[in-house]
């Protein structure tokens, strides 16, 4: 089973970036599917989450109204579109996965499955 992600990169500020999370090894359909990320010295946090059929979608207070997650379960991948990219938004992006939302939001130290990390650098 594994978490693919890419799409990673260095833009300026104001600007955009799309990542992709494609899953591998089962289908992940009944998952709810998520991004985290982590900056440099600083704690791993929740980015956004969306559910098995796509219905519901959460956000970090800090990226809300820039970015959008969505999901192709015909693809078994997930996506982070980020737009208006801050220099606080730089940092090692992780996909995850795990079949309960509150989990996903609230106890990502007891998620399922995870992606290695593409990183976003917003420089200024």
């Amino acid at each position: 089973v594994q978490l693919q992600a890419s799409g990673g990169g260095l833009v300026q500020a104001g600007g955009s970036l799309r990542l992709s999370c494609a899953a591998s090894g089962r289908t992940f359909t009944p998952y709810v599917l998520g991004w985290f990320r982590q900056a440099p010295g600083k704690e791993r946090e929740f980015v956004a989450a969306i559910t098995s059929s796509g219905g519901s979608t959460y956000y970090t207070d800090s990226v809300k109204g820039r970015f959008t997650i969505s999901r192709d379960n015909g693809k078994n991948t997930v996506y982070l579109q980020m737009a208006s990219l801050k220099p606080e938004d730089t940092a090692a992006y992780y996909c995850a996965a795990d079949r309960s939302i509150a989990t996903m939001r609230y106890g990502d130290s007891g998620v399922d499955y995870w992606g290695k990390g593409t990183l976003v650098t917003v420089s200024s």
